[in-house]
């Protein structure tokens, strides 16, 4: 190996992630703690910062090193790769256009925040239009006169292509619809939770969740935002939850969520800190810790079990004492409004909805001014329900606002691995019922730090994938996991 070569592009790519960190930390106070009035001047310092952080990207002799560099083994390859596919893209992508979508991006957040807020979807259009905009032209430029789509969800899930993904889609929509009227035509349906449930307390248990859930509170801290999230890497990771006093299972399980995601982050191998391959390696591998977390072993029989007598604890007598029916209640299936809040059934139909409308809206078949009716006529058709107000419709998720189109698809694409890692890991640990009963996550979490969370991006996503799991990603584990729980629960 060219020693030298090698030591510099890695000294640059430290540099350059630790200053990348500084900029998710701005990120994270806007959304989280900063003023109101500080919106504008926060645009400003963002759009220095990327201005930065292209240049360092677009260095000249960054080119130079790779040429002289040769990797002396695996973890020096994939480096090198990584290096090289983020040079490439930053070369293609103008700085002032990088800037510019970094400044309006983070003003659009915080109109879209208020408007969400007021319920006026009329005051977020205008900056919803300037997103689009730019991000088109990101997406050109990305592209290089292929599609554009395909080069965003590049960036979020390196290799995947939209027809790829309407391929999936189309495989995995038929039993999803079908399951999901075997279960509206069910005899039996569970009661929906009923009562008040204390901020203060909701916040505690979800901080004990997610230490059950390995998250590490001496190198991270829970917030409060809009919208839930995780943020940061390494030895610096933050999550968010939101508190419905009607519904705890909002905080808790959204809790759980950014949980397995933080854990990801804060468990791989500490020797690629700050370097191209010491964060996740795509958002679908992502999305799959956050949800086999949530899902898959959060809302189990065995967990939600020792839940109860958790909330029962904190709670006081809330009406429910079968630990049967409140399994039931947490996975009750219904055709709400809120993806964050849907249910394993119709989650992927939330997406594959908003997939068809993001990428015909990427492509110039839909204008920004015709969203709307785009998406109430289509919520309507997919899940019978007319929406009521736009924090119910195109408002509710914070994505297009800044700028994240091709992040939507990797959600499904992550509930997909989710029920690959789970068949594995259920097979790995027969008896993992019994710890989930005590609330114990410790070997759930050792196996999913040993087999996926250490190696970052060391393999690329369906490489990670197959090599924890045994046999390549498909759908059959998730429609399987679902038709046989949903079947027992709603006695179909």
């Amino acid at each position: 190996m060219a020693k030298n070569a090698y030591e510099s592009l890695l000294f640059h790519a430290r540099e350059t992630a630790a200053l990348e960190q500084v900029a998710g930390r701005l990120g994270w106070d806007q959304e989280t703690v900063m003023p109101r009035g500080s919106a504008a001047q926060r645009g400003e310092e963002l759009a220095a910062m990327e201005g930065v952080l292209h240049a360092r990207r677009t260095e000249p002799r960054i080119a130079e090193w790779l040429a002289g560099a040769e990797p002396a083994d695996e973890v020096a390859a994939a480096q090198l790769a990584k290096i090289r596919r983020a040079h490439e893209r930053a070369l293609k992508v103008p700085a002032r256009l990088s800037q510019e979508i970094a400044r309006v991006t983070s003003l659009a957040q915080g109109i879209w925040a208020g408007a969400r807020a007021r319920e006026d979807l009329a005051g977020f259009l205008p900056v919803l239009g300037d997103v689009v905009r730019l991000k088109r032209e990101e997406g050109a430029a990305l592209a290089g006169g292929g599609d554009i789509y395909d080069a965003m969800i590049d960036d979020y899930e390196p290799g995947m292509t939209g027809a790829e993904i309407e391929t999936m889609f189309a495989a995995l929509r038929p039993r999803l619809v079908a399951l999901r009227e075997r279960i509206l035509g069910a005899a039996y349906h569970p009661p929906a939770l009923d009562g008040s449930f204390g901020a203060d307390a909701q916040l505690r248990l979800s901080r004990d969740l997610a230490q059950v859930f390995g998250y590490d509170f001496s190198r991270g801290r829970i917030d409060m935002a809009v919208h839930p999230f995780c943020s940061g890497g390494g030895n610096d990771v933050r999550i968010t939850t939101r508190v419905a006093e009607a519904d705890p299972f909002n905080c808790l399980y959204s809790t759980i969520h950014e949980t397995g995601h933080a854990a990801y982050e804060q468990n791989i191998d500490p020797d690629y800190l700050l370097t191209p391959i010491g964060g996740g390696v795509s958002m679908g591998v992502h999305e799959s810790q956050s949800r086999i977390c949530e899902n898959q072993l959060g809302r189990s029989r065995a967990f939600t079990g020792w839940l109860l007598e958790q909330m029962r604890e904190r709670f006081g007598e809330f009406g429910v004492t079968d630990p049967g029916v409140f399994y039931a209640m947490v996975n009750r299936v219904g055709p709400g409004f809120i993806r964050t809040e849907a249910d394993e059934v119709h989650y992927n139909l939330h997406i594959m909805m908003r997939f068809d409308l993001e990428r015909a809206l990427m492509g110039g078949d839909l204008a920004v001014g015709d969203l709307e009716a785009a998406w109430n006529d289509r919520f309507l058709a997919d899940f019978g329900v007319a929406v009521d107000r736009p924090s119910h419709g195109m408002l509710q998720d914070v994505h297009w606002s800044v700028g994240l189109f091709g992040y939507f698809p990797t959600y499904t694409l992550g509930n997909l691995y989710a029920g690959c890692l789970h068949k594995a890991l259920r097979a790995a640990l027969p008896d993992l019922d019994r710890d989930l009963a005590a609330g114990d996550l410790s070997r759930a979490n050792d196996w999913l730090h040993e087999n996926l969370r250490r190696h970052g991006g060391l393999y690329q996503p369906r490489e990670l994938i197959t090599r924890a799991c045994g046999e390549a990603p498909s759908a059959g584990p998730l429609l399987d996991y679902l038709e046989e729980k949903f079947a027992g629960l709603y006695r179909l």
